[in-house]
């Protein structure tokens, strides 16, 4: 039983580094989306400006989501 104990405090730190990883990594997209949605409204494309701030919208949230999971394993 002791190894299984073992495993699962392995496992949990992996997620612990995982989600602080993918919070990170989502707020680098979310930032490049808008960034990219700025330029493509520069060009004069508004629908995609649009479609483009929308994905970036839906980004934070799944960030959110993200870091409301790490801080419930007490990361």
């Amino acid at each position: 039983m002791s190894g299984v104990k073992v495993v699962a405090n392995s496992d949990r730190e992996k997620l612990k580094i995982l989600l602080a990883h993918w919070v990170e990594h989502n707020n680098e997209h979310r930032d490049e989306f808008r960034e990219w949605a700025e330029k493509a409204k520069i060009l004069g494309e508004a629908e995609v400006d649009n479609l483009m701030q929308k994905a970036a919208r839906e980004m934070h949230r799944s960030g959110d989501y993200l870091l409301q999971a790490l801080k419930k394993l007490g990361g």
